[in-house]
């Protein structure tokens, strides 16, 4: 009997910042009927155009685009949620008649979809209060170093200042009695067998990863440098205006806006006639960007069933193109 909670047949296409997902994406649309599920945790917000790299108006008129737009700046979205959402897009999509083409470099996303998500606590707004309250006097590496102590294996993958995990960390500790690393490591066996319906298998995983990491690193810089001329300061300048978002929100802490935010507050506690760094603000949000790569490559060696194509490779997209023709033949 088959699984009534089974997936659709779905494609997927991941790889890290810059490497040319959009345009690989773009060339199986054209070659096969499909529709994109976008797997980025920044691309759900709006207002958030210029620094998310945002597919634009005549990339996203090419063929449908799911999970854009769909969030405000100062709401959040789970990995949870993405996993209902995508879930539901996947189905409809096949009934419609076209491949669902999940495209993005969010990989926790791409984790979720396909393993499953740990049975951990949700948030609780009185829990997080408390710790920021205690972050606001001792902190954020002082609640590192707390971490540490009752989860070492968590708080060892954290940096010291990274206050969002690390507040999500101490709150399921705090809520459960459990280290965060507990729920990581140890899954509930229903859910286990259920994620097997969500695998993606062995072949319908694409990965573009550069062989050289100097032609990534001149990717990154050159995006950055497009972002800036395009207006990317004045994008968060708008941001800050609203006056009811901050740095700690998720929005806020996509890399580039976060770089932008704490260069525009440096200036305003300096001189309110003094240049923005703009030189500075260049080297930090490159060097963040490609921080985020080198992440999110380690993320997708760990899914041993993507089919890797060297995205820095003159026929990268033929080399993706004629591995999706592949798949689908193999299926009829």
């Amino acid at each position: 009997m088959a699984d009534p909670d089974a997936l659709p047949f779905y494609l997927c296409l991941a790889g890290p910042t810059a490497s040319g997902k959009t345009a690989a994406a773009l060339a199986i649309a054209k070659e096969h009927p499909c529709e994109i599920i976008s797997v980025d945790s920044a691309l759900v917000y709006r207002g958030m155009d210029i620094g998310t790299a945002k597919p634009n108006a005549f990339e996203l008129a090419q063929v449908p685009h799911h999970l854009i737009d769909i969030r405000d700046p100062l709401q959040a979205y789970s990995a949870a949620e993405f996993v209902r959402d995508a879930k539901s897009l996947i189905t409809a999509i096949t009934g419609r008649g076209k491949l669902p083409l999940l495209v993005g470099g969010t990989m926790l996303y791409f984790k979720a979809l396909f393993d499953g998500l740990d049975d951990m606590p949700p948030a609780d707004a009185a829990v997080r209060s408390v710790l920021e309250t205690e972050a606001a006097h001792k902190g954020w590496p002082a609640l590192h170093a707390e971490l540490a102590l009752i989860d070492p294996v968590t708080a060892a993958r954290l940096a010291p200042a990274d206050s969002q995990r690390i507040q999500r960390a101490l709150e399921v500790y705090r809520i459960s009695g459990m280290p965060l690393s507990h729920f990581h490591s140890t899954r509930n066996a229903t859910k286990k067998i259920a994620a097997c319906a969500y695998s993606t298998g062995a072949s319908a995983l694409i990965s573009l990863e550069p062989f050289e990491r100097s032609w990534l690193h001149a990717r990154i810089a050159q995006r950055f440098d497009t972002m800036l001329q395009q207006g990317f300061v004045d994008e968060v300048r708008s941001l800050r205006a609203r006056g009811d978002l901050h740095p700690d929100l998720p929005s806020m802490r996509c890399v580039g806006y976060r770089q932008v935010w704490e260069a525009l507050d440096a200036r305003e506690a300096g001189s309110s006639k003094g240049a923005l760094p703009l030189d500075t603000l260049r080297e930090l949000g490159i060097i963040a960007t490609r921080q985020l790569a080198k992440r999110q490559v380690t993320w997708l060696r760990s899914m041993p069933q993507r089919y890797i194509v060297a995205a820095d490779q003159p026929d990268a997209l033929a080399a993706v193109q004629a591995h999706v023709l592949r798949v689908l033949s193999a299926r009829g």
